[in-house]
């Protein structure tokens, strides 16, 4: 593969439904749909993507039930504990987009720890992105920009390339993957996605594999990325 996409979206899609089929709870799905993470990030890595940016946990996901939120705040401990040594190991580097601030104060603590203990490891930056939502980070982005100019600390001048530095996620999305075969964005990384290749694959979520991953950069691969103008 000779073009490898520097940032990857990935919408996690299909735990649930890959949990029915078995007859399992819906948590078994999350359970194994974290232990996918850490596949799908250490064949990512080795391929030498920059940026890997999962959807874990939407501002919708808050409604619900009860019961499937509280396994899913505790996710990210009981996968940081696993797997922390290996991706410490493997040079990748752990950030987050989103807001953390209405999860419980230990799920914070164990993001912000990872996030700390990898901030200096070279190779893939991993970003999960939690109690994250489209529409909301720009709208967060633009209350910020509107409070900076009120303040005078510049003028009302931004430009396109410029709104970039007030979202959650900066970078320009090349490949946009969604699993189970759902049809649709969801709300996430509007923004980031405007021209990233889309790809929807059947796979649900805990069986995405490193197959699955290449398999969706060969077919990046025979993309015309044309940015609105002609092939060459």
């Amino acid at each position: 593969m000779k073009n490898i996409p520097q940032t990857i979206g990935i919408i996690m899609d299909g735990n649930g439904r890959w949990a029915k089929a078995k007859g399992l709870p819906r948590t078994a799905g999350h359970k194994q749909g974290a232990d996918t993470i850490r596949t799908v990030a250490l064949a990512a890595n080795d391929l030498g993507v920059k940026k890997l940016i999962l959807y874990a946990f939407s501002t919708e996901n808050w409604k619900r039930p009860d019961d499937e939120v509280g396994y899913l705040c505790k996710l990210p401990g009981i996968f940081f504990a696993r797997y922390i040594k290996e991706l410490m190991e493997n040079g990748i580097r752990v950030t987050f987009a989103g807001e953390l601030e209405r999860f419980p104060k230990d799920t914070q603590e164990v993001i912000q720890k990872a996030v700390l203990q990898t901030k200096d490891n070279p190779g893939l930056e991993l970003c999960i992105a939690i109690n994250y939502g489209s529409r909301r980070e720009i709208l967060l982005a633009m209350q910020k920009y509107a409070k900076d100019v009120a303040s005078g600390n510049r003028e009302n001048d931004i430009t396109e390339e410029e709104v970039s530095n007030y979202l959650f996620v900066k970078e320009d999305v090349d490949l946009m993957i969604r699993t189970s075969g759902e049809l649709r964005i969801s709300n996430y990384l509007l923004w980031q996605i405007a021209y990233a290749e889309l790809i929807f694959t059947p796979v649900a979520w805990p069986d995405f594999d490193r197959e699955c991953l290449e398999q969706c950069i060969e077919e990046y691969n025979r993309r015309d990325r044309r940015y609105g103008g002609l092939t060459k």
